[in-house]
């Protein structure tokens, strides 16, 4: 029985250099494999093809950076609306929220690396910012070092 789509290329067959076998016997290439379930483990690939790699500081690095990351998201967050010219106002709003959108979709993949470390940092970012800009903690009526911020004016 023929499997094959009319116009549809069949890939090329494996190398006969590759030793490794999956669990039927079936030649393997040497492709990397990702983690389909969460991991504890510095040995991974986070967001570009390669990094941290097997490198202890750069995926403390990594770790840093989707904490802060997730921070910057809850502090692009935090900006306030206020009443001022509608097309500059709205423009800077709207640049501020693709780029909040666009972060948070880094740290979406970031956590799709399952590594349980970058999901804990990225989870503890997220909350810290929300505590810091979020809530009325440091704000008792006066602004007490934290600005509150107006985008658009």
């Amino acid at each position: 029985m023929d499997h094959n789509m009319p116009g549809m290329m069949m890939p090329p067959p494996p190398s006969s250099s590759s030793s490794m076998v999956d669990h039927d016997d079936h030649p393997m290439t040497s492709m990397a494999m990702t983690h389909m379930t969460f991991f504890w483990g510095k040995n991974s690939e986070i967001l570009f093809s390669g990094w941290p790699g097997e490198r202890t500081g750069m995926y403390v690095l990594a770790l840093i950076l989707v904490f802060i990351l997730a921070l910057l998201i809850e502090w692009l967050s935090s900006f306030q609306r206020k009443k001022c010219d509608e097309f500059y106002g709205g423009l800077v709003r709207t640049v501020v929220h693709g780029l909040r959108v666009g972060l948070g979709y880094f740290v979406m993949l970031a956590v799709m690396s399952f590594n349980v470390g970058l999901l804990i940092v990225a989870i503890g970012g997220h909350t810290l910012g929300f505590f810091l800009f979020g809530t009325r903690v440091f704000k008792n009526g006066s602004d007490k070092g934290f600005p509150d911020p107006a985008v658009g004016c």
